[in-house]
């Protein structure tokens, strides 16, 4: 039960301060002019996004597996995943960084507003979903959740793939 806590709190602290920071900076988009593109999956990602990590967890408890360091295997297994997970939050938070102000959970694009090609950037078109992906994959190996984790990340990539299509489209239309 402990582990389950400290994995619980690992994924959900960061969690908060994220979804606090990315809604000060949408308020701040919105009032200098920033414009959500129609189609995007927010809604339903602002439920998937905890919902994921919170059933992958779950299944670990429930199987006894969230994380039992049994063998060395398991071991390796959970180690592998705490690193995929803190590598994912250093990229989201380097890409969180090299947005500034810009960053938030929702698409809002500000016309005239130069896109951001510094930090991660670089060599990276959405880095914060690589990072996504990598806290997904992370959770899911320190958890043991064997169904969940696949399931809950197909699921979560199909909505991720719907929402570069939308960021991609409005900054398109905004000349970006």
């Amino acid at each position: 039960m402990l582990i389950t806590r400290l994995l619980l709190a690992l994924v959900f602290v960061p969690m908060l301060v994220e979804a606090r920071l990315a809604a000060s900076n949408e308020r701040g988009q919105l009032a200098r002019g920033g414009i959500e593109p129609p189609g995007d999956v927010y809604a339903i990602m602002r439920l998937a996004y905890p919902g994921v990590f919170l059933a992958m967890i779950a299944e670990g408890y429930w199987r006894g597996s969230a994380p039992v360091v049994s063998s060395f295997v398991s071991f390796v297994i959970v180690i592998a995943g705490f690193v995929f997970f803190v590598a994912a939050k250093l990229l989201k938070w380097w890409a969180i960084v090299s947005l500034g102000d810009a960053w938030t959970f929702r698409v809002i694009v500000r016309p005239g507003v130069r896109l951001v090609a510094t930090g991660p950037y670089r060599w990276l078109r959405h880095p914060n979903y690589v990072a996504v992906a990598g806290e997904l994959a992370g959770v899911a190996l320190m958890s043991g959740a064997r169904v969940a984790g696949p399931v809950g990340a197909a699921l979560f990539g199909a909505l991720l793939y719907k929402r570069i299509s939308v960021e991609e489209r409005a900054l398109e239309a905004s000349g970006r």
